[in-house]
């Protein structure tokens, strides 16, 4: 079967279990379980610390000891028992912990798909920065196709969604297993300390421009959870007003949110061309703009007759998330030996949804309780602070970025 298709079918189940709760689980905590604030966002923090360790670790044991194909599989079907267990799960402590087990088996899988899927292009003679956007795009047709399903059952508040992703969970967990083989690259037992550990893809931080890029990956990252969590309870609120609680924004709030992934379907097609026209320092800069108006957009726009507003910041999230996420892995992917590409793909990881993901959980669910009061939300307050945030990163990164763009570094690329 033909390389670039398998890993499309790779991509789409990875991305579909996770489009199955990530964007209404919060809704679910929010308006069925009534979590407060800061439970909600010890839950979604539960993403951020696994990301801390997991991906490293599991990364570690991909570049050494184990096919990284194995390991995909391996979690994806621990991952399908621990979202059963979730599903059933109403206490907000017991609910951390449980959605604990669930992150460290999902979050280090992200990483490992991209490891699998670079090494299956490379063996097949493609470029992954130029091959593996369109394979990749597939991945959030996954995730947009899970959301609309989970809607559609009017499940984005129940937990029947933690089943859907339990299910989609073990086929993925088998398909993976039937991958071509990704075996172990970094077998050199004599290169030190960090070599026998497999902890070399921290080497990357010897270089300034590898530590400021991670350091506004993870910063890139808090934004990112922001969304994820509080997207639909943002939208719930609104069924409480009379002149809302019938639209269609109310009434299907994933569908609406999945404008944002529609987006992404575009925005990760221009990834070659920015990449190669404007270098790593110009998308990043670009997504951190976009984070800005995603958010000031948020602020002002509301269901009804703001609903152009909220639509508009669905399709700026696109160019958003795609140009530090998709455009961070593959500009890791170049800058990191192939020795170490699982590890480097796990410490990526680890800076953006693991320490990021803990800041805009820890940090969101704050300003979101600092703005509530008698259980009413300001919520047009927290998308300022959320949009301010953004602004701040905006004019600071271009004058600590240092980057020089090679522009004919991709112009020999085989597709």
């Amino acid at each position: 079967m033909n390389s670039k298709f398998r890993l499309i079918n790779l991509s789409f189940l990875q991305f579909f279990i996770w489009g199955s709760y990530l964007t209404s689980l919060g809704g679910y905590l929010y308006g069925t379980l009534h979590f407060q604030g800061q439970q909600i966002g010890a839950v979604f923090m539960t993403l951020g610390f696994a990301s801390i360790f997991m991906p490293t670790l599991l990364g570690i044991v991909a570049d050494r000891w184990l096919n990284a194909e194995r390991v995909l599989g391996l979690c994806h079907l621990a991952g399908a028992a621990m979202l059963y267990w979730a599903s059933t799960v109403t206490d907000p402590d017991k609910m951390f912990w449980v959605m604990m087990l669930v992150s460290m088996a999902y979050m280090p899988t992200i990483a490992m798909t991209n490891t699998v899927s670079y090494s299956v292009l490379q063996k097949s003679g493609l470029n992954p920065q130029i091959a593996f956007p369109p394979i990749r795009v597939w991945g959030t047709i996954g995730f947009i196709c899970a959301m609309w399903f989970v809607d559609l059952l009017n499940w984005t508040l129940s937990s029947n969604q933690l089943l859907v992703a339990a299910a989609a969970s073990v086929i993925m967990g088998l398909y993976s297993f039937s991958m071509p083989a990704c075996p172990p690259q970094n077998l050199n037992k004599g290169g030190g300390t960090l070599a026998t550990l497999g902890l070399n893809a921290f080497s990357l931080f010897k270089q300034r421009k590898m530590v400021v890029f991670f350091l506004f990956a993870m910063l890139l990252g808090a934004a990112l959870q922001v969304t994820n969590q509080w997207g639909v309870p943002f939208l719930d609120h609104f069924k409480y007003t009379d002149v809302y609680k019938e639209t269609f924004g109310v009434k299907h709030p994933n569908i609406l949110v999945s404008i944002s992934q529609i987006s992404e379907t575009l925005f990760i097609l221009t990834i070659p061309f920015f990449l190669k026209r404007f270098g790593i320092k110009i998308v990043m800069l670009t997504s951190i703009i976009a984070w800005v108006l995603r958010f000031a957009l948020f602020g002002i726009g509301d269901p009804g007759s703001g609903l152009y507003l909220l639509v508009l910041s669905m399709i700026v999230y696109g160019m958003a998330f795609d140009f530090f996420n998709i455009s961070g892995s593959l500009f890791v992917e170049k800058e990191a030996d192939k020795s170490i590409r699982a590890s480097a793909q796990g410490l990526f990881m680890l800076i953006t949804n693991g320490l990021g993901a803990v800041i805009g959980s820890y940090g969101s669910g704050w300003v979101v309780q600092h703005y509530t009061a008698a259980g009413i939300t300001d919520w047009q307050m927290v998308w300022f602070v959320f949009a301010a945030y953004s602004l701040v990163l905006a004019v600071i990164f271009p004058f600590v970025f240092k980057y020089k763009h090679d522009p004919a570094a991709l112009e020999n690329i085989s597709h």
